[in-house]
Order: C-alpha cells, then structure tokens, then sequence
C-alpha cells in the first residue's frame, strides 16, 4: 500500500464529508493506494455518524472512536499502530490542510529519500495576535532547544516513512515535536516543505492559552529526555556525586579544624559548616537514588496505552 492518511478530530461534523471526497479525488487522480485513518478523539457532534457511514460505504475508511478525549497526541498514536501503508501523511480535518500537497510530499519520501517531511504554513490565515505570534516564538524555541530546522513544528500536514512512525511513541502533547522525536530515534533525514494554508470554514479553532503552556512544559521535557532519557543516571548521579564530594570536603574541614587545629571551640552541632555538610550528604544520596529509580522505571515499563477505544470500523482486532 502506498499511503496511510491519519487524520486525528475532534467535532468537525461539518467537514469530515468534503475532506473525504477532497482526499479521494487526489488519490484517484494519483493512481494511489491507500487507507484513510480517521481517530474520533471523544466527539460530542454527529462527527462519529458521519465516519460510521463513510466507512459502511467505503472500505478505504478505517476509523477507531476513543471513549473521551484523550488528546491529539494518543489520538495519532492509535493511527500510526494501524497504518500500514509505505508513506504516512497525518493531516487535520478541519479543512486547513490541502490535500493537493499530499503527491508532492509521497514524491519527497519515496524518491528524494527523506525520513520525515514537515509542512510549513509560510502564510498562515489564523488570528496574528491569539495563534501566530504564540505560533512564531514556540517554534523559535523549538529549534533552538532541539537543534531541528524547521519553521513550522506545529503544522499537522506531515509526511513519514512508515518505519518513523513505528519506532517513535507520541504521548502528552509531543505530537507537535514528533520531528524531534524522530530525530532522537536516529532519524536525521528530516525536511520541510512550503504547504498552502486554508482559512478555517468551519467550527473554530481548538488552540489555546492551555494547550499553549503545555507545549512549552513539554518542550522542556522532550529537552530533558533527548539528554538523559535513556540514563537518568548520568543527570542525577553527576548531581548526587557532586553535593556528597561538597559533604564530604565540609566534613573533613569540620574534623580536622576540631581534632587539631581548634580543640576547645564550639560544638560541631553548633557550627553552620554542619548543617551544610549533613545536608549536602543527604540531597546526594537522594539524587543517586532517583537515578536508580529512574533506571529501574525505564526497565520495567510495560509499554501501555494511554487511551481506551470505543469502536471502530474496517479494523481488523
């Protein structure tokens, strides 16, 4: 199979019919292969109805419906377990992404022999003030704290080897930093390519100041995970080793200074050199404990899925 197109949504009753048939004539038109993955994210609307008739009617649909919302991130975790074609494209349904990009991005795979290419939205038809400038400095950060180049992480038009989104696991809100999980996967191939932006026809926009706060929380943390995910062990034994070296050196100075230089001074309980030296001691023992906890976690996980699904459609279990 040539494409697996996965598109995440959450209520887009409205557009999920005209993605489709959009989607459908690129493909036919193309000579493609492919399956067509909707992930219902917890829809309130009749946007599970729609996908239910579109999947009876045609058997290129595959769709799975969460019990809740779960977030965009296990919502494209889900899909990329059941996508099997060669390129994966992830697209939104709210009719912001142009389909008509989808060849070239296959061609940028398939023949120029990329791992992952990112949409760029160069000209953007959101709100400057509430979307795009929040948009600009995300990115900006993005690239300086990941060392990928790219202008625009938060695009949902992509396109993958299928190998890519096999090794790589999306959890929180990394779906926007996916590049950069790839990259640390040992991905390097990765590339970006001008893509048309549509104006939101529909229903409004699911970005805000929330969903803004936890990509930065979580840009830090996919940060601290490139660096010391594998080994915990080096960022808090390093630590741990530090403060019990500045314990152990307040700890000699306090016994020499009172075996030998000043017998009769104060007591040592009475001196702040202690306190400094007894807690230092403590917070390095803390530190190369949570290394080996940290160790012990990262050996043990099960791998288990953080989201329930409700039903879905041309899935095989």
């Amino acid at each position: 199979m040539n494409l697996s197109i996965v598109i995440p949504l959450l209520n887009e009753e409205e557009s999920i019919k005209e993605l489709y048939h959009w989607i459908a004539n690129v493909m036919q038109s193309n000579g493609f292969l492919y399956e067509l993955i909707f992930i219902d994210d917890g829809s309130t609307d009749s946007s599970w109805e729609i996908i239910d008739t579109l999947s009876r009617e045609h058997k290129e649909v595959k769709a799975i419906r969460f019990l809740k919302n779960f977030g965009k991130s296990q919502a494209l975790h889900a899909g990329f377990a059941l996508a099997i074609g060669d390129v994966v494209i992830t697209m939104d349904a709210d009719l912001q992404d142009d389909p008509e990009e989808i060849p070239e991005l296959y061609n940028m795979i398939v023949n120029d022999g990329y791992d992952l290419v990112s949409g760029w939205k160069k000209k953007r038809f959101d709100s400057v003030v509430s979307k795009n400038m929040p948009s600009k400095l995300f990115n900006f950060a993005a690239r300086k704290t990941s060392g990928v180049k790219l202008h625009d992480f938060n695009c949902g038009l992509k396109a993958y080897k299928n190998e890519v989104i096999k090794t790589i696991k999306v959890t929180g809100e990394m779906h926007r930093y996916i590049p950069v999980l790839a990259k640390n996967a040992g991905f390097n191939k990765i590339s970006e390519k001008v893509v048309k932006h549509q104006a939101r026809k529909y229903g409004t926009t699911k970005f805000g100041a929330e969903r803004f706060i936890r990509g930065f929380l979580d840009l830090i943390t996919i940060s601290f995970l490139s660096r010391f995910g594998k080994r915990p062990m080096h960022l808090f034994g390093a630590w741990g080793a530090f403060m019990l070296f500045v314990g152990f050196c307040f700890s000699l100075y306090l016994g020499i200074d009172k075996l030998f230089i000043h017998t009769k001074a104060r007591l040592l309980t009475e001196r702040p050199e202690f306190f400094i030296a007894l807690t230092a001691m403590i917070l390095g023992t803390q530190l190369f404990l949570a290394g080996f906890l940290g160790e012990l976690i990262l050996r043990s996980k099960d791998g288990t899925k953080n989201y329930i699904i409700k039903e879905h459609r041309n899935v095989k279990e």
